[in-house]
This record gives C-alpha cells, structure tokens and sequence, in this order.
C-alpha cells in the first residue's frame, strides 16, 4: 500500500500514483530556496515564475507535496483570514477597503487560476455559514460578532444574519438560533489543490525535490543531509513544522485539529441535512466544529484542537479511538439524523497558531528571508495572498500587497512579532483554556444548569479569549 494514502480522506481520493519526487542529490546554487512544498511555498513559487519566468527556484519538501497541513485540512477556500480586523480596524478607510478587496478577492483569484492551469479540485463556492449558534449564550456572542463586523464596514453583500427559518433552507442543525452567511467562501479537496498546484509550478520551471528533510538555514544557505542549497533568498514555509528547522520555531505553535468522513450519504439523508448547495458551516462555540458536504456526498466534520507538549507537529492520526468517538458524538449532536451512518475516514493535521492569532509576512531584506504563516487553520486561502505577497516583496515590486499592515519588511524584522513563550507555558495555557471552553460549553448544552453558572463560565473564558490576543 501506498504510504501516502492513509494522509487523509483527501490523500484517497487522488487519482494517481502518489510516489515521492526524486531528492536532492547534491549541492545546487539557485535564486529562491523554497522549504516546504506546501500552500506557501507553491504559492510564492507560482506567482514568482509568472511574473519572472527567468528566476531559478528549488522547493524543498520532507516528504511529497501537500503532506502537511495542506493535504489534510477542511477543504475551506476562504476569503478571509484570522485576525483580518486587529490589522485593518484602525487603518484609514482607504487602505482598509483595500485590504477587505484583497481578502474578498481571493476565492474568484483561485478560481480563475484553476481555470487556467487546469486543477481539477472539486472547487464549489457555496459560501459559508458560520458561527452558527447552537444556545442562546452563543447567540449573544454570534451577534456581537456580527455587529464587529458592521463597525469594520462589512455590508450585507459580504456578511448577512440568517435567522432560524432561513437558516433551515441551507443547513438543518439540531436547534439553531440564527448563524452568519458570507458569500466569500468556497470549498475544495485541498490535496487535489496542492498535487495539481505542484505540477503546475514544475511546468513552469521550478524544481521539487521531495524526501529532502531541511536540517538548518545560514547565511543565504539550506542545510539538508543530500547537500547544500545555496540561495540569493530563502523562503521557510512550514506553518506548524517551522520548529523542525534550526531556528525556525517560536513565531508559531504546531496545534492539531481533527476530522472524520462519513460514507457516502443518500439524498434522503441529505434532506435530512441540508446542505444542498455545499455551503461550508461552523458552530459558534469557542471549541470550533465546522465542515462540507464533498463532492462525492460525505460528509466532512472537523471539530476541536490538540496540543502536544513539547511544541511537537502531529502526523500519526487513526479512525479508532477516543479521538475520533468524540467527533462522532459531536456531529451526532448537530445532526442527530445521521445516526447509524458509518464514518470511514479519520484523519488530523498540524497547522500554525501565530501570537496574537494573526498570521504575518515577514521579509528580511538584509539576510534574503521571506517567510509567512500562522494562519490558524485559514491557511487554504490566505496562503495564496500570502504567496503573491511574498513574490513582490522577493522580486521588489512595491504593490498593494507589500503595503498591506501584516507585511513587516526592513532587517530582522521578525524581532517585531511577538513569539511564544517556552515550556511548560503553552501546554499550560492550552490546558486551562481548553477546561474552561468545555465548561462553558457543557453548562450551555445543559436544561438544568444554573444561569450564574453559564454567566460566570462564559466570562472565565472571555478572560482566557482576550489573554491570549
């Protein structure tokens, strides 16, 4: 069996033989080295052989092309990212709309590339229904969302209130109370996106090399045990495995989530379901649930995170276990129509958590490295803006862009974000938040829970939410 397969659900689906490309064999000398073979990486390779055919280009990749976070994740394409607001709430009106038409734009920019290099990914956009609130103490935590989202100059063209009955004709959960519609969204098998996006870059020129693990960067050189990689610039796209590399870690924490995948359903469960035109949905819980209907009729269902001590990335996921039976349980309480139906997939992926959860573009003009990440489980489409952003900062071009406030260029400009702090601190917060966001939660769901109680649990875990920004 293909070593590959059992990735994820995503991974399965592949339509081809998924061998790993040939390793570096030997010192090169290039313009950008590339370490990850992933979104980022990709991305910042693609737009930088558009615009300048001539520029040579390695990608260096651990293991094949999307195995990685891109490769395993919820399949959302979206036009907006983590922390969009703590950026742009403050700039000038000018530049604010400026910021909010790039996020938007994202998911048609895809869409129009796909086209033109013929990636077949089941893209679908649908939209997105989310923060979908399930108690009424949600319900005041969804509209204040809402009402955030009016003051940034969000109109009802880009974020829209869906009370229960409205909500019922997109999506049939169990109980609702209303839920946010944004048409800027899309959904997509992302290890399709990634495999067809690599072939894409090496039509172009650039050259992969897989099974080529990066043990550390020094002055404009890759360090790799099949040799050195000499580079003009050097670009560390590895989201949650930045820490693998000597010296990439403490800008972002490797944090787990989980999904699974149900059999194919039939269209009378569908009915039961909802979800007719494949919008993507999420709950309005802190512990974030969200998923899609696949192209294929499953349905695909994401919820919770994990952290490991140690600031460690996770690839060893099963179906079997309490891990996957809480998921199981979980969407059961969304969708208690799908009761008996068997889940044939279970899977998990490492993804970045920036500071402050908002992910950044660094470039250090004086040492040639470019990075970008920390998006929070995002990564599927701002990865893409990010991408382009990091072509034009590489090849000098001063665009709207390089312009926007999560680029930060000069010399050793990563002193400007805030890192994580060191063990035990993470693990511990980590703990603690998760014990009081399922508090919170299971006081919520309960009919016999004391108001003050589900009063004094959400404002625990208010305190805990506005800690760690």
């Amino acid at each position: 069996m293909n070593q590959y397969r059992g990735t994820s659900f995503w991974f399965d689906t592949l339509d081809e033989d998924i061998q790993a490309r040939a390793p570096l064999s030997g010192p090169i000398d290039v313009d950008v080295a590339i370490i990850g073979a992933g979104y980022t990486g990709l991305w910042t390779a693609y737009y930088l052989k558009v615009l300048s055919p001539t520029t040579s280009i390695a990608i260096l990749e651990a293991q094949t092309a999307g195995f990685g976070a891109s490769g395993r994740n919820g399949g959302w394409l979206k036009g907006s990212m983590a922390g969009e607001d703590t950026y742009l709430a403050g700039q000038p009106a000018e530049r604010r709309e400026i910021g909010y038409a790039l996020l938007h734009g994202i998911v048609d920019h895809v869409r129009d590339i796909l086209i033109d290099e013929d990636i077949q990914c089941g893209f679908h956009k649908g939209g997105v229904l989310f923060a979908a609130a399930r108690y009424p103490e949600q319900l005041a935590l969804v509209r204040q969302h809402l009402e955030r989202l009016r003051e940034a100059g969000h109109g009802e063209d880009d974020y829209r209130w869906l009370d229960v009955q409205a909500l019922d004709q997109q999506v049939r959960m169990h109980q609702p109370y209303g839920a946010i519609y944004s048409p800027h969204c899309a959904v997509v098998n992302p290890a399709e996106l990634v495999r067809g996006l690599a072939r894409a870059v090496e039509r172009r020129g650039a050259t992969i090399y897989e099974n080529t693990r990066v043990d550390d960067i020094q002055d404009r050189v890759v360090v790799t045990g099949q040799g050195r990689v000499r580079a003009q610039w050097i670009v560390p796209a590895l989201e949650g495995y930045a820490g693998s590399v000597r010296g990439g870690g403490g800008l972002v924490l490797p944090v787990q989530s989980q999904i699974i995948a149900t059999e194919p359903l039939s269209a009378a469960q569908w009915d039961e379901v909802g979800l007719a035109n494949r919008p993507a949905f999420s709950d309005g819980g802190r512990l974030i649930t969200y998923g899609q209907r696949s192209a294929d009729g499953r349905l695909i269902f994401g919820a919770r995170g994990g952290y490991r001590f140690g600031v460690k990335p996770r690839n060893d996921f099963t179906l079997e276990g309490p891990e996957s039976e809480l998921r199981k349980k979980l969407m059961l309480e969304l969708f208690p129509a799908l009761s008996g139906v068997r889940v044939t997939h279970g899977w998990g992926g490492t993804m970045g958590m920036a500071r402050r959860f908002v992910p950044h573009v660094v470039c250090d003009t004086r040492s040639g490295l470019a990075t970008a990440g920390g998006y929070g489980g995002g990564g599927v489409g701002a990865a893409n803006l990010f991408g382009r952003t990091l072509a034009d900062l590489i090849l000098g071009h001063g665009t709207a862009l390089t312009q926007m406030p999560w680029v930060i260029q000069g010399s050793n400009p990563r002193r400007a974000l805030r890192r994580w702090e060191p063990e035990p601190f993470p693990w511990l917060a980590y703990r603690a938040i998760q014990a009081a966001y399922n508090w919170e939660e299971s006081l919520c769901s309960s009919a016999t829970a004391a108001p003050w109680m589900k009063g004094l649990a959400g404002r625990i875990s208010g305190v805990f939410a506005r800690l760690m920004t």
